[in-house]
């Protein structure tokens, strides 16, 4: 991934934003609310897995995979065990 992509979702009454930034080293940004909750680093042509909570009472587990892939990557939240894939956007 050598490009940076833009993912979005709104789950919960929440904003999910995921942010990947290619170059050498890459991120993974996971931001709830306009608010970086989760990072790190990306590892190239691996499946990566990024987790932050929602502000919730208790707080709500999301669980972001990232799946490489040419082109786009697949991007999708686990949310309460159930999956969502991740619409791309444009930033």
């Amino acid at each position: 991934m050598a490009r940076s992509h833009h993912f979005h979702l709104d789950a919960a009454d929440h904003s999910v934003t995921v942010n990947i930034y290619g170059g050498h080293p890459g991120l993974v940004e996971l931001l709830v609310d306009g608010k970086e909750t989760s990072h790190a680093p990306l590892h190239r042509n691996r499946p990566q897995h990024v987790t932050g909570e929602l502000p919730r009472d208790p707080p709500l587990t999301v669980t972001i995979h990232i799946t490489p892939g040419h082109g786009t990557p697949r991007c999708a939240a686990v949310i309460d065990s159930a999956e969502t894939l991740m619409p791309p956007r444009a930033f």
